[in-house]
């Protein structure tokens, strides 16, 4: 698992906001202790070179530099049509989450 430095607090913004904690049933403390465990587990990456603007959603350029500066294989989203083109121009697979886990 790959994420830059910017990547992981956009994740950390996200996952603690309000109306997410309510649907998890999570307290900001509990998504706090997830991210501290999945932190040790990331790769962390350097971003070289900028590929913006590329998708359909700027906010996604964010996770495409990091797969690419980061050499992935593969993005997992449940936002897949926002990454159209990218497995043709760079190389990177895209899949949904449950993809992924079906694949282990």
């Amino acid at each position: 698992m790959l994420s830059s430095v910017p990547l992981f607090v956009e994740y950390e913004a996200v996952a603690t906001r309000q109306d997410h904690l309510d649907a998890a049933q999570a307290s900001r403390g509990d998504v706090t202790n997830v991210l501290d465990v999945l932190a040790r587990f990331i790769e962390p990456v350097e971003i070289h070179y900028l590929w913006r603007p590329r998708l359909r959603d700027p906010a996604d350029d964010m996770v495409l530099e990091v797969a690419v500066n980061g050499r992935a294989d593969a993005i997992a989203t449940f936002n897949r049509a926002d990454f159209e083109g990218v497995r043709d121009q760079f190389g990177i697979e895209i899949f949904a989450p449950g993809d992924i886990l079906r694949r282990a």
